[in-house]
C-alpha cells in the first residue's frame, strides 16, 4: 500500500457521480434516499453512474432504512441487487446485516459475499449499531470483507477516532478501516493522521434551488418530517477538490497513527 489515501465521495444520483469524478474522487458509493442514511439505488442510477464515469463505482445494498436486522423477504431483495449491481458493472456492494443481539449476522453475511464476487464487499456502518466492534471486526475478516466503514460507533468519525485508530492497527493488513461520518473540509486531514486510515469516505454536498417556477404552498410529497420540496442536494466538484488537498499534502504515512495518539487499549 502507497502512501497515498483512497478518497470515496458518497453520493446521491448518476449526477453527483460525475461531480465527484470532477472533482478528483477515487471512488462513489452511489445510494438513494441520502436523508434515511442510503439505500440501494434504482438500475438506472446505477446503469447511467457506470456509463458515465471511469472510477470505483460502488452500490448501497440496503432494501430499507432503520436497523439492519432484516426478514427473509428482505434478505432476497439484497441478494437481488447484488445480482443487478454486477449485472450492470459496478466494481463493489456495500452492505451490512446485523442480528437482533447485535452481533454481525454470520450465516447471511457470508452468503452476500459469496455471491458478490469478483465484487469487492464493504460492510457499512450497520458496524456503528454492533454490540461488540472488536468481534464483529474479526468476524468480518474471517468472512472476507474487503473494508469495514465506521464512526468509530459515535455520531461521528471525529467523535468516534479512538476507536477507529484502534481498529485500523487492530486490522493491520487483513481488512481496511474507512473512517466516514460527519467528515469535512476542516476536520479530513485531522483524522486520516490520527487515525491511520489508508482510505476515507465524505459526502461533499450542496444544495441548489428547484428550476420549477410554479409552486404549491399546499402541498408536500412525503412525511411531516422532511427536506425542503424545492431545494435540491447535488454533489459539489469543488469540495471533494478541497477535501482531496487537505488530505494530500505531506499527510504521515497511511497505516500509523500519529505519535502522541492513545488508541483504546
Amino acid at each position: 500500500m502507497t502512501g497515498r489515501i483512497i478518497f470515496e465521495v458518497c453520493i446521491g444520483s448518476a449526477e453527483a457521480a460525475i461531480a465527484a469524478q470532477a472533482g478528483g474522487a477515487d471512488r462513489v458509493e452511489l445510494c438513494a434516499n441520502l436523508l434515511e442514511g442510503g439505500t440501494t439505488p434504482s438500475a438506472g442510477s446505477i446503469q447511467l453512474a457506470r456509463q458515465r464515469i471511469d472510477i470505483g463505482l460502488q452500490v448501497m445494498i440496503r432494501p430499507r432504512g432503520g436497523d439492519f436486522c432484516y426478514t427473509d423477504g428482505e434478505f432476497e431483495i439484497m441478494k437481488l441487487d447484488i445480482a443487478m449491481a454486477k449485472k450492470l458493472g459496478a466494481d463493489g456492494v456495500v452492505i451490512g446485516i446485523l442480528n437482533p443481539d447485535g452481533a454481525v449476522d454470520r450465516a447471511r453475511t457470508g452468503e452476500l459475499v459469496e455471491l458478490a464476487r469478483p465484487m469487492n464487499v464493504t460492510f457499512h456502518r450497520a458496524f456503528d449499531m454492533a454490540r461488540d466492534p472488536y468481534q464483529a471486526l474479526e468476524d468480518l475478516i474471517e468472512l472476507g470483507v474487503d473494508r469495514v466503514l465506521t464512526s468509530g460507533q459515535e455520531i461521528t468519525a471525529f467523535e468516534g477516532l479512538a476507536l477507529i485508530a484502534d481498529l485500523v492497527q487492530r486490522a493491520g493488513d487483513r481488512i481496511i478501516v474507512m473512517p466516514g461520518g460527519g467528515i469535512h473540509e476542516r476536520n479530513i486531514r485531522k483524522i486520516v493522521e490520527l487515525s491511520g486510515a489508508r482510505e476515507v469516505h465524505a459526502a461533499a454536498p450542496a444544495t441548489i434551488a428547484s428550476p420549477m417556477e410554479y409552486r404549491n404552498p399546499n402541498c408536500f410529497m412525503g412525511g411531516e418530517l422532511r427536506p425542503p420540496e424545492f431545494a435540491l442536494e447535488v454533489t459539489d466538484p469543488s469540495r471533494v477538490r478541497a477535501m482531496l488537498g487537505a488530505i494530500r499534502s505531506q499527510v504521515p504515512s497511511p497505516g500509523r497513527p500519529r505519535t502522541g495518539f492513545r488508541a483504546l487499549s
